[in-house]
């Protein structure tokens, strides 16, 4: 018992003189500007179950002090230097407590003695919660070599990650991203490149293999979706091309010298094909279901000479009906948007869960707008055929790769906003009537992470829940046989 007394009361020392190490605010001057962290969390809509926004000051702060209000509640932060890290329990009880409300947020730094208080924002707590999952690809921002590529899950409620596929455990292979059905942990897929590769298909945590290929195919199946009742997929298949750019602003083309845009059912592994979708003069690629299994969108582009006319390589925005009861495919193509009267290329979209709203990319030309910076992101309302062009999510950089959460009120996206070469997760909350509000990127644990971080986070993908798989099992599915496709 006395040793216990002694240790106490030596903890309890400790705590007080560190309480004691961290100064609060005195004669605080106000200042009229708002505080210059980052990342920027200021005035956003943020979900009931995100994880802390934990953020640097920039201004050389000695110390800081952040306190958070609510309906009478109040977070408080108080810390040396300019790092601002939530207690995580602390944090979610505050976060839960203010769903539907406002918070307002202030921030006290000291710097050479003085302590400033700056104008104060907000954070919307939206009691819309987003699915609590989130995988996406890490991998170099280049196109030379990549290395220790990996396929990750995190948990968006906390800071929670796992690999779920690892670049050392399949060979040294390349890695394409993992893609949800509906949202469902229990339904994905991704795919592992060259040779001995194949399509992973996860059902309930059962893993299989997939060659998802038949000999007149350009190439074996590269961007896909699931239908809504998880037998099919749609999916192209793209034999794409890589070109530098001889002018020193552009860093990177790829484009696709041959594409056509296929349905396999994963349950008699049979692919069937339309004339309508594999047309010789076209481009087709990027499909996906609505979430009604009634109609496949997809993007189009007349066929050009390549790379010599590759600024006049404009994509549409088609469509075309879908059976998911007999698995047929429709007799005519709609055109939602005509890339070529528009001077705009369209790529990756995305319908809405409630089958609302269809979100997608915008660019000059092509098909590859990651390396585009005038990249950005547009709704289009099904109902009316209205557009929208997002401007209060948009940037001066690329914007896209983009995805819905279950509830259609959240959508993640990877941009470019912050240098123009790694690509970060950004959420912004999709209102009612369509109207998305300003963005917010992943929180990290460590403010200090994305000023260390040098891989970009590539197709960002939400989630319900977690996989039930992990990157080993990947490998065994890798080593095991594959289950072969053929033509209906």
């Amino acid at each position: 018992m006395k040793h216990l007394h002694t240790l106490l009361m030596v903890l309890a020392l400790v705590i007080l003189t560190l309480t004691a190490c961290t100064p609060t605010p005195e004669h605080a001057a106000k200042s009229d500007m708002l505080p210059l962290i980052y990342p920027d969390y200021t005035d956003i809509t943020i979900p009931c179950n995100i994880a802390p926004l934990n953020f640097l000051l920039r201004d050389s702060a000695d110390a800081v002090e952040v306190s958070a209000v609510c309906d009478g509640e109040t977070l408080t932060v108080n810390a040396k230097g300019q790092e601002v890290c939530f207690g995580q329990e602390e944090w979610k009880s505050f976060i839960e407590k203010a769903a539907g409300q406002s918070v307002k947020v202030t921030v006290t730094s000291l710097k050479d003695g003085q302590w400033t208080e700056y104008q104060s924002f907000s954070w919307h707590v939206s009691k819309d919660a987003i699915d609590p999952y989130l995988t996406y690809r890490l991998i170099e921002p280049d196109y030379e070599i990549f290395q220790n590529l990996s396929l990750r899950e995190r948990c968006v409620e906390n800071f929670d990650e796992r690999a779920i596929s690892d670049y050392g455990l399949v060979g040294n292979r390349c890695m394409n991203c993992h893609t949800y059905g509906s949202q469902q942990p229990g339904l994905s897929m991704l795919y592992v490149r060259g040779e001995g590769g194949g399509a992973i298909l996860n059902r309930d945590g059962q893993l299989s293999k997939l060659n998802i290929k038949t000999p007149d195919m350009v190439s074996g199946s590269v961007y896909f979706c699931f239908s809504p009742n998880g037998r099919y997929i749609v999916f192209s298949t793209n034999k794409i091309i890589p070109a530098f750019h001889a002018r020193p602003n552009k860093r990177l083309e790829v484009f696709d010298s041959a594409s056509d845009v296929y349905v396999a059912d994963l349950e008699k592994h049979t692919i069937l094909s339309s004339g309508l979708l594999s047309d010789s003069t076209v481009f087709e690629t990027f499909p996906t279901f609505s979430p009604d299994g009634k109609h496949i969108y997809y993007c189009a582009s007349p066929k050009v000479k390549l790379p010599m006319e590759l600024t006049d390589m404009r994509y549409s925005l088609c469509r075309i009906a879908f059976d998911e009861a007999t698995g047929t495919l429709g007799t005519e193509v709609d055109t939602l948007f005509f890339g070529r009267q528009q001077q705009a290329s369209i790529c990756h979209p995305r319908v809405s869960p409630d089958g609302r709203f269809i979100v997608y990319t915008v660019a000059d030309y092509g098909t590859f707008p990651i390396w585009h910076q005038e990249t950005d992101l547009q709704l289009m309302n099904l109902e009316t055929g209205a557009i929208d062009k997002m401007e209060a999510i948009n940037s001066d950089k690329s914007d896209t790769y983009h995805s819905w959460s279950s509830s259609s009120r959240w959508l993640v996206f990877a941009s470019k906003r912050d240098d123009g070469l790694y690509g970060k997760p950004y959420f912004c909350y999709i209102a009612r009537d369509g109207k998305a509000h300003k963005p917010f990127v992943l929180p990290q644990k460590d403010p200090h992470f994305y000023d260390n971080n040098l891989k970009s986070f590539n197709a960002p993908e939400i989630g319900k829940g977690p996989l039930p798989f992990d990157a080993l099992d990947v490998k065994r599915a890798v080593e095991g046989p594959s289950v072969d496709f053929s033509k209906k």
